[in-house]
């Protein structure tokens, strides 16, 4: 594992050849004015956008050929056009092969529950803020833009696969294991915690398990090095430490970092 407190873009140059890096799991800060420790989270919308860009061309000079690249990003009720802002500059050095929803709260209807007589009511699962104002939805969901080169990257499906709830169709489609692929919805919560600052010390970070899927999606058997240029608390440092692949991730708040490294140790 290869952590540096440094400027994602300065760090790439400096460290990473050309093609050097077969999986990138990241989240960028999105300019929501976050309260970050080290970062000014308040460009205006045409710088953060032209830094993107920038960020984008240096993935792309360090990523393989039959590289992926998993971009996580949400946007809110006052900017919903944020993630489709960010994914339109990858769009002139990627294509999008896959789309995929992180759903992080969902409400199951209890008619849907039938088969659960003990629960009463419609069940929320999963991370939820409550909004103050009055004119927005709560925001359950973030968008993961999966981009390659070519677009014609194979990808393991099966590797984050579900087991069929019909069993009659393994003969019936033939496939001859217990495993179907589980779509483009990833019903993902965040884990319960007592305090943010001691469980969670970081203000938009997102699971392992997310990173961990979008690792084993790409092909754990493909995987060389993997890079997070937004490290934060190193998710996909963590995600990469369980899976056993080798990392590298960059983050300009030495705090965090070493938040991250203890993380890391610990698996």
């Amino acid at each position: 594992m290869s952590l540096f407190t440094e400027d994602c873009l300065a760090g790439m140059r400096a460290r990473l050849a050309d093609g050097s890096v077969d999986a990138v799991v990241t989240s960028p800060p999105y300019n929501l004015g976050t309260a970050y420790s080290a970062y000014d989270d308040r460009k205006s919308p045409a710088d953060y956008l032209d830094w993107m860009e920038l960020v984008v061309r240096e993935i792309k000079r360090v990523l393989a050929d039959d590289g992926s690249v998993f971009l996580n990003i949400g946007g809110t009720g006052k900017n919903p056009w944020l993630p489709f802002d960010v994914a339109s500059r990858f769009r002139s050095h990627f294509v999008l092969q896959n789309q995929i929803v992180w759903v992080k709260s969902i409400v199951l209807p209890k008619y849907t529950l039938r088969s659960y007589p003990q629960i009463l009511e419609d069940m929320a699962v999963g991370h939820y803020k409550p909004l103050r104002g009055r004119r927005f939805l709560h925001s359950a969901y973030e968008f993961i833009f999966h981009f390659t080169k070519t677009g014609d990257v194979s990808v393991d499906r099966l590797a984050v696969g579900v087991p069929y709830q019909d069993k009659s169709n393994i003969g019936r489609w033939g496939v001859g294991q217990d495993r179907r692929c589980r779509g483009n919805t990833w019903f993902i919560p965040y884990r319960t915690i007592t305090s943010r600052r001691k469980d969670r010390p970081h203000p938009a970070s997102f699971p392992v398990e997310l990173a961990e899927m979008c690792l084993k999606l790409h092909s754990r058997e493909r995987t060389r090095l993997v890079l997070d240029p937004f490290l934060g608390i190193g998710s996909t440092g963590v995600a990469c430490r369980r899976l056993g692949l080798p990392f590298v991730g960059f983050d300009v708040d030495g705090d965090y970092l070493a938040e991250a490294r203890k993380r890391i140790d610990l698996g």
